[in-house]
């Protein structure tokens, strides 16, 4: 639930999921399949009969051929496959689907009609039920086997609206090679083959029209693309945020250059164009980096942020601050924290990853007294104005990294921390973040988690000794369609 920007440790490996970028190579004409025993047939190229019992945490089908594991793309649990095998190791390979000879149960027709390239989303053929028992037991299997939790307490996944959730998004652009026609959208699953789109059924169906409509005026405004292997072109990504409940909209072009003719009067035209867009910047990101933004962003019409309103709370939001993309989910996650802490406004909280405040501004409502520590200086900035809008003064912000400010905050002499709430980036916490709350040894402990590999990980520290004792798990679907899968999970001191 947090900006990839902020530093962190390496990931937990997963036992359950196969980590490796993988090309296809080309393959030899279509042979027939052959038995799980005949191993001398465990090679690229061959054809084999798979069914498909499981999916991973990166949103293949897992089927076992013999002792070995396969990996398959666009597979169904339940699913009876012919397979090619296209990349082998010892104990596990890849494949791709051949032919369905049986179809689960659980397959589904998908909404999208490229949701067979696209990458954006992996499960769109898996209907909304088995996604959410594939999430369920991915949590569990991590807490389990990484976290070396026996029998963890796992709640069901919280379920969303299965489509039109998405508050963002962000498209790389490129030209069709056969017509030179811009084109927007997302990356064919492994590769950077880009698949062209004129609508996303997981992005909030306002944002649609932009994003057909826009490649258009890009195209007959003759501005270049970028191509990243020959770092040449000017406009690289383009970005659409929107309030769901205001409704208000930001469009962000990336681009490698600073100004170009047509510019401010194109952003005023999209003004004028579409009533509900409030503001057109311009990112700057002219490294040669697969990082989509660059560390400057100038507003070229219009205001430089939309508003929001969340937790019954007004955001300001800009064009590349986080804010969780499912705004519904968000606030059931919200939800979750408050029933379970039972705030009765005398405490004291540290929210230690805070952003741009999206917990700990409703928090801070319910504690005496909140402290906020955050790396990123603009989120800082911005949630420091999300406070001033809202009224409250009660929270202490700290720019600088957790496992910098922690440690001195530690020897200035805090030590009447009631609740930490932690909320750290996909990597999870760092071992000298741990180590300081271990020192800390605050009451509870809320931890927030995108990845629950490195939840696991981080739980089997602190739980290490008896230190802290896990309570309870409660994972919520804030990325439907996609193996993604956010969690809270809550531990007290025994």
């Amino acid at each position: 639930m947090n900006d990839d920007t902020r530093a962190s440790s390496d990931p937990a490996p997963n036992p359950f999921s196969e980590q490796h970028v993988l090309q296809e190579s080309p393959l030899s004409p279509l042979s027939p399949s052959v038995p799980a025993s005949s191993s001398q047939h465990w090679q690229q190229g061959t054809c084999i009969e798979l069914d498909i019992q499981d999916l991973s945490n990166r949103g293949d089908g897992v089927g076992r051929w013999g002792d070995r594991v396969v990996f398959v793309p666009d597979a169904v649990p339940g699913d009876r496959l012919l397979v090619r095998l296209i990349h082998t190791k010892p104990s596990y390979g890849h494949g791709k689907i051949q032919q369905i000879l049986t179809p689960s149960p659980h397959r589904v027709r998908p909404v999208c009609i490229v949701a067979d390239k696209c990458g954006g989303c992996q499960w769109q053929s898996v209907d909304y039920d088995q996604q959410l028992l594939a999430k369920h037991n991915e949590v569990v299997q991590a807490l389990t086997r990484i976290g070396d939790l026996s029998d963890p307490p796992v709640d069901d996944v919280l379920a969303a609206e299965p489509f039109g959730y998405r508050n963002k998004a962000t498209y790389p652009l490129g030209r069709s090679p056969s017509t030179g026609q811009v084109q927007a959208g997302y990356y064919q699953k492994g590769s950077h083959k880009l698949v062209n789109l004129n609508q996303c059924p997981v992005q909030d169906e306002r944002l649609n029209p932009l994003l057909a409509e826009v490649k258009q005026d890009i195209q007959t405004r003759g501005w270049s693309i970028y191509n990243e292997q020959r770092h040449q072109g000017r406009l690289r990504h383009l970005s659409l945020r929107i309030g769901q409940r205001t409704g208000e909209m930001l469009l962000t072009l990336v681009a490698s250059e600073a100004e170009w003719e047509g510019l401010t009067e194109q952003a005023n035209e999209w003004l004028e164009r579409y009533p509900a867009l409030v503001g057109v910047l311009l990112n700057l990101n002219s490294q040669k980096t697969n990082a989509i933004f660059g560390a400057e962003t100038r507003c070229v019409a219009g205001q430089p942020f939309i508003t929001e309103q969340f937790a019954n709370l007004t955001f300001q939001i800009g064009a590349t601050t986080f804010f969780q993309v499912n705004t519904e989910q968000a606030e059931r996650l919200l939800q979750v924290i408050l029933d379970e802490l039972k705030l009765t406004g005398r405490e004291v909280l540290m929210d230690a990853y805070c952003g741009v405040g999206t917990l700990t501004l409703p928090l801070a409502e319910h504690v005496r007294e909140a402290i906020a520590i955050e790396s990123h200086e603009p989120s800082v900035e911005q949630a420091q104005m999300n406070a001033s809008i809202n009224g409250i003064n009660t929270i202490m912000f700290h720019v600088g990294s957790v496992e910098e400010v922690l440690p001195i905050l530690l020897e200035e002499g805090l030590n009447s921390v009631d609740v930490v709430v932690l909320d750290p980036p996909r990597k999870g916490c760092t071992s000298k973040v741990l180590e300081a709350l271990l020192v800390m040894q605050a009451p509870r402990i809320v931890y927030v988690s995108c990845n629950p590999a490195t939840l696991a990980r981080d739980l089997n520290m602190l739980c290490r000794d008896g230190v802290y004792q896990l309570t309870r798990v409660q994972p919520v679907d804030l990325f439907p369609q996609t193996a993604h899968v956010e969690c809270v999970a809550f531990l007290e001191r025994p």
